[in-house]
């Protein structure tokens, strides 16, 4: 009985699991990220299938927050091999999810001078399409030689450690 009741959560653990499709690497290297929120996506069958399929790019996208809706663009989604012709424009602008109330922070936020909403990443939960979103401010070019300078430090000390064992 006991063995049953571990393999069910397993499977509910499993089911709830974040499936990783792509993240955009660049986002934390340029922006310095204030908040981070979790979207839902309006998307066709078609797009669907090309997402499970991996055939997706968001290191360009950025959001915008229009008549109290917020929207991705330039968002490249693949048309799916298998799908018809009436398969969606690739950098067609996608309609994102979230509550009045997050929507609204985010426009009164992203208006203030320097801030943006990027796109950090895209991932299934639960079978649903998900974007983990960030308000964000443009790094100075001095910031970023301090973020490669930290990065380059920290790898050194991996590969002394490396070299001792």
């Amino acid at each position: 009985m006991s063995a049953r009741k571990d393999a069910d959560n397993n499977q509910e653990a499993n089911r709830n699991a974040r499936q990783n499709i792509s993240y955009n690497r660049r986002a934390r290297f340029e922006y310095e990220l204030l908040e981070t929120y979790e979207a839902g996506m309006v998307l066709a069958g078609g797009e669907v299938k090309s997402l499970r399929a991996g055939k997706v790019n968001i290191q360009d996208a950025f959001c915008r927050v229009e008549e109290g809706e917020l929207w991705v663009y330039n968002m490249h989604i693949s048309p799916y091999e298998m799908g018809n012709r009436y398969n969606p424009e690739p950098l067609r602008k996608r309609k994102l999810l979230l509550h009045h109330k997050e929507i609204r922070l985010l426009q009164a936020q992203a208006e203030q001078k320097g801030l943006s909403i990027i796109p950090l990443s895209l991932y299934f939960r639960r079978g649903f399409a998900k974007m983990e979103i960030a308000l964000g401010r443009g790094k100075k070019l001095y910031d970023k030689r301090q973020t490669l300078a930290e990065r380059d430090a920290s790898m050194e000390a991996r590969r002394q450690l490396n070299a001792r064992e």
